[in-house]
Formats: structure tokens, C-alpha cells, sequence
């Protein structure tokens, strides 16, 4: 499939979540102080709950196994992988929001780290001081005018919004690498690289993420609010953001 076919096959998926977004918009559900529209919020509280359940019965105890497990070095070596197989989906959004700035940097940053980094296994532009790049297909509707819709939490995913969920989508179909990694060659590259790195977050940063899920009143309050203020805060649309979003992990490799 050619990256014509996929991008034309995505711009329907997007269509079909904007539509779903917009009916479930309209049923007059007010916003809340903190600007966040959650009119299906029943739904999404059981889906955090499922959520909730098979973190502390399986993610949690993998991730910290994990961090614990695997040296240090080999797991920022996975990571970087994961993170360089990310750089192509990079340029792809960058040019449609034309930041032609940002595209190259994505592409310097792909080619530098494949090659001098061994695949991308060491983070050669770190070491140059080349800025990070990092975009999706959210992003690019954001900057398209798109509207972020309705709150939702995605099973397995968590967090996300109505035009974040469509973005996850297209990035899914239009990453070039999706052309090279197909059938069995992405199942042993692209899925366990970004299952690996979500992995590591999860144990990386299991305080953090602990303290929302399993210390505070109202996890999945707690939750919604972190994510819409970092998310809104990374595309320019909040003045101020100090609260580190555990829920943005990788979901590019599953």
C-alpha cells in the first residue's frame, strides 16, 4: 500500500471520528471549570477502571520488572530505538503543518541516529545538540483548526481526546515505516520497540503514575485534568504547565 493509499484510507477514519466526535458534542453536556468537555464521562470511568485493573495486574508489575530487570544502558538503548523509529511520522507531520524547520530536523535526527547511532540504538543528536522534534497527527489537526472534542479514555491507551484519537489513527496508516516494517517484520520490530519503551515509562516513572491511579481521591479526575493541561500546554493552547504527564507514552508500535 502506498503512502497515498494509506494517508487517503486515514482522512476517512478521521472524517468517521470527527462525525462521532460531533454527536457526541451535541447533546448539551456543559463544560467544566477547568474547560474540559467530558460528556461521556459513565463510559469513560468504567474504561478507567478497566484500565486501572490491568495496570495493577499486569503493566505495573511488568514495567517495574523491567526497569529492574534490564540494565540501564540497554534499556535507554531500546528506548532510543523506539523513540528513532518515531523521526519519519515526525517529518510526515511536520511538512503538513509546514514547519519545514521542524521536518528536517526529524530527518537529520533519523538519518544521523540510523547511522551513527547503529540504528538508533544511541541517540547521536543528543550528543550534537540537535533540538527534539516531536509531532503527530493531532498536532497537525490542531494546527488545521481542528476542535479537540470530547474527553475519552481509550482502552489499554488511557487519555486522549476526540482529534487526539483520530491523529493516533492516521499516525497508525502514514508512517513511511509502516511500508518498509509489514506483516511479520513489524511484529518483531515496530510492536515490541514500542511496547519496550512503554515498558519502561511505566516503570520509570511508577511513583508518579501510582500516586495519580492509586493515591489520589479521584484517580480518574486526576487523570483527565494532568493530561488536557499537558496536552493543550504542548500545542500552545495553555500559558503554563508544571505537572509531568505519565500517561503520554509511546502507543506508535503497538
Amino acid at each position: 500500500m502506498t503512502l497515498f493509499s494509506r494517508l487517503h484510507r486515514a482522512t476517512v477514519l478521521v472524517l468517521v471520528v470527527s462525525l462521532l466526535g460531533a454527536c457526541a458534542g451535541s447533546n448539551g453536556t456543559a463544560i467544566t471549570p477547568e474547560g474540559i468537555n467530558d460528556p461521556n464521562e459513565k463510559a469513560n470511568r468504567s474504561v478507567h477502571e478497566f484500565n486501572r485493573s490491568l495496570d495493577r495486574a499486569f503493566i505495573r508489575p511488568a514495567g517495574v520488572g523491567y526497569t529492574n530487570f534490564v540494565p540501564d544502558g540497554l534499556e535507554d538503548g531500546i528506548t532510543n530505538f523506539a523513540l528513532n523509529l518515531e523521526e519519519p511520522k515526525n517529518v510526515v507531520n511536520s511538512l503538513l503543518q509546514g514547519n519545514l524547520r521542524g521536518a528536517g530536523l526529524s530527518l537529520f535526527s533519523f538519518v544521523t541516529n540510523t547511522t551513527l547511532g547503529f540504528g538508533g540504538i544511541i541517540d547521536a543528536t543528543r550528543e550534537l545538540g540537535i533540538p527534539e522534534n516531536d509531532t503527530d497527527f493531532g498536532e497537525t489537526l490542531y494546527v488545521w483548526g481542528v476542535g479537540e472534542g470530547n474527553y475519552i479514555e481509550l482502552p489499554f491507551v488511557g487519555p486522549s481526546t476526540h482529534r487526539r484519537t483520530a491523529g493516533l489513527v492516521v499516525d497508525l496508516f502514514t508512517n513511511p515505516l509502516s511500508a518498509v516494517f509489514d506483516g511479520r517484520s513489524r511484529f518483531f520490530y515496530l510492536t515490541p520497540a514500542g511496547f519496550a519503551s512503554g515498558l519502561s515509562a511505566r516503570g520509570r516513572f511508577t511513583d508518579t503514575i501510582d500516586s495519580v491511579l492509586y493515591e489520589s481521591a479521584d484517580s480518574y479526575a486526576q487523570a483527565r485534568l494532568i493530561y488536557l493541561q499537558n496536552r493543550r500546554f504542548k500545542l500552545g493552547d495553555a500559558e503554563s504547565s508544571t505537572e509531568i504527564d505519565p500517561f503520554e507514552l509511546d502507543t506508535e508500535g503497538f
